[in-house]
């Protein structure tokens, strides 16, 4: 049982991971994979020095995870008009409650299944881009 906490704990851990390093290099070309390669390498080694490589694994599952969930949200943002450093501040803090919520039971395994699938609904309720005055143009 208590194998299965910490790779619950890791899970979660890395979902907050993914989430910082998303929101930080969303803006940039090629962002996304480094941001993925950055917070599974952090998760991987935070996994490895808490216990063994079954938290390692844990940790860059939620890693992963945490960059998808990013990669559907802070585009979003930018795109609408949101700033660099508000949008970074608010996933931010957002990422700093995922990780206290990583330290209850199963919420870490949650973490990893329910915040991509939020980030996908969210980004297919994205409005439509606006037509302007496209239909002056007749």
């Amino acid at each position: 049982m208590h194998d299965l906490y910490w790779v619950g704990v890791l899970c979660g851990l890395g979902v907050a991971l993914g989430l910082l390093c998303g929101a930080a290099l969303a803006g940039v070309r090629y962002g996304l994979t480094v941001a993925a390669l950055v917070a599974a390498l952090a998760a991987g080694f935070l996994g490895l020095a808490i216990d063994n490589w079954d938290e390692a694994v844990g940790g860059v599952i939620g890693a992963g995870a945490g960059v998808l969930a990013a990669g559907q949200i802070v585009p979003g943002a930018l795109r609408r008009g949101g700033t660099r450093g508000g949008t970074l501040a608010l996933v931010g803090l957002a990422a700093l409650v995922v990780a206290a919520l990583a330290f209850v039971p199963v919420v870490g395994y949650l973490a990893v299944l329910v915040l991509p699938a939020l980030g996908v609904r969210l980004r297919s309720r994205e409005p439509k881009r606006y037509a302007g005055l496209r239909i002056l143009d007749r």
